[in-house]
């Protein structure tokens, strides 16, 4: 029962280490969250979130690395190279000797060693023309990066002023809100003493309810939209998000007299990331039109090898078994006293033995040694059918492809053109609604004024005070949405001449 006992008790103890542990954990990942997403959240912030955040900027920055293990491998290929290989066997039955070249019966144990390698000394700059595309695309990869992050930062600006524009409705709807209130109240007040009818407190009441449900559909908007620029970010839909949202009238805005479509275009056509990586794209086209050209010719390459062997079966000559058995001759003569004599030779005999070498290590060393062997030599390679074909089907679609990436060229470039001409009309119409709609707000402020005294003394129903109320509610949503409009053409204007996207 004591023996129980203890193991109860080592088991709680563990449990409760353990439950310890994981909360420990789970309140370090919870404040390495708060830590992240604390504080305000500017335009600039929100932008430096998605930049670094964003799946589309951190596949482009993948791209980037692709190129740059390309461009190493282009760098790579105009070293020397050097492979070692060896092989390790047995051979059995009829085979040849691998030390002496000698047909044997045997069974042996062999090893084979070698290095070898090359370089291309002469290849009409296939290899240097490879590496300068090489180094051109991943110029253009590194830029590609940038533009990625351009169109995240224009689409969180875009997202940013339309949190702020359903801020702003929120705000209208509770300032509408509460002047419905303060109306029926005053309104009540008459009914109950008598100086108006019941149908005027109801006509207020129901339009208290509508100025209401506008009030609870400008904060699901408001709401919707935090959520749009969460997804954004790439950032978790519950995690806290205090934004930092500056007044619309405060935000610096460029004069549009600095901002003409021609001059832009000039700008943005030398920084825009988009036409420099068209630029650099390219001329890496055509450095990789050069280098499948030079393909096409005949190429001059230095190549080596060193090599030696083993085999466990390796034979001498045994010379205590070395006999003469006779002679044969040379076929050359020798005179003596003019008398010329056939030259003969001795016939030998002999046995072979096992060679040794003393202990098996320095027996491997000693043949290794005795059997090393180097070769060095120039190939030439000449394209001719098959693959001299592949070669030059390679430099046609190379060609082909550079005529593509200048057509992609010219319709980006049009396209830079046309948004910027497109984006300072739709500024120079933002501009003018903007100040039109300052004009309908201070007319329909005024007719509410005028309609809310009447009202007070009795001179104007109710119906037409809500009326001329609803129209005053109107025109500031629409004044609104031209600010916060003519807001983001402005600042798309300044971000093409290259300020950045700042509020």
């Amino acid at each position: 029962m004591f023996e129980n006992i203890q193991v109860f008790c080592l088991f709680y103890y563990i449990m409760r280490t353990l439950i310890a542990f994981l909360c420990c954990i789970m309140l370090l990942q919870v404040r390495a969250q708060d830590t992240t997403t604390a504080g305000k959240w500017t335009l600039q912030r929100c932008v430096d979130y998605a930049i670094k955040n964003n799946i589309s900027v951190r596949q482009a920055d993948v791209q980037a690395r692709v190129a740059a293990l390309q461009l190493k491998t282009a760098e790579f290929n105009k070293y020397p190279s050097a492979g070692f290989s060896t092989g390790l066997g047995g051979q059995f039955g009829r085979s040849v000797d691998p030390t002496t070249n000698q047909f044997t019966t045997t069974k042996l144990l062999y090893q084979n060693l070698q290095l070898q390698g090359g370089v291309q000394v002469f290849g009409f700059g296939q290899l240097k023309n490879a590496y300068s595309a090489a180094k051109f695309n991943e110029q253009a990869a590194l830029i590609d990066i940038e533009r990625a992050a351009n169109d995240v930062s224009l689409n969180v600006a875009l997202y940013y002023l339309q949190v702020l524009a359903s801020r702003e409705q929120i705000n209208i709807a509770a300032i509408q809100v509460g002047q419905d209130n303060s109306q029926l109240k005053d309104t009540r007040a008459r009914v109950n003493a008598g100086t108006l009818p019941e149908l005027n407190a109801v006509e207020i009441e129901a339009q208290l309810a509508t100025d209401s449900a506008s009030f609870i559909t400008a904060q699901s908007t408001f709401d919707q939209n935090v959520l749009t620029l969460k997804a954004a970010l790439n950032l978790d839909a519950a995690a806290p998000f205090d934004l930092d949202l500056p007044a619309v009238d405060k935000i610096p805005i460029v004069p549009l007299l600095d901002l003409q479509p021609e001059a832009l275009y000039q700008i943005a056509y030398k920084n825009q990331p988009l036409q420099k990586e068209n630029n650099l794209k390219i001329l890496g086209a055509q450095k990789s039109i050069d280098a499948n050209k030079a393909a096409l010719y005949p190429s001059l390459s230095i190549g080596y090898s060193l090599g030696s062997s083993f085999s466990n079966s390796l034979k001498q000559i045994d010379l205590n078994s070395v006999a003469v058995i006779g002679e044969i001759p040379t076929g050359t003569y020798a005179k003596v006293n003019n008398v010329p004599y056939d030259v003969y030779e001795p016939l030998y005999t002999y046995n072979y033995k096992s060679k040794s070498f003393g202990n098996w290590w320095s027996g491997y060393g000693n043949q290794l040694d005795q059997n090393f062997r180097q070769a060095l030599g120039l190939t030439i390679s000449v394209p001719i059918f098959n693959t001299g074909n592949t070669y030059r089907i390679n430099y046609e679609q190379s060609k082909l492809n550079l005529k593509n990436l200048q057509l992609q060229k010219e319709q980006a470039d049009m396209t830079l053109k046309q948004n910027i001409y497109s984006a300072y009309a739709n500024a120079v119409a933002s501009v003018k609604k903007y100040y039109a709609s300052v004009k309908s707000v201070e007319s329909a402020q005024k007719a509410y004024d005028f309609s809310r005294k009447r009202y007070d003394v009795g001179l104007l129903g109710t119906i037409d005070l809500l009326t001329n109320q609803n129209n005053l509610l109107r025109t500031k949503l629409q004044l609104l949405s031209d600010q916060y409009d003519y807001v983001f053409r402005m600042k798309l204007l300044e971000f093409y001449k290259g300020d950045g996207l700042k509020l």
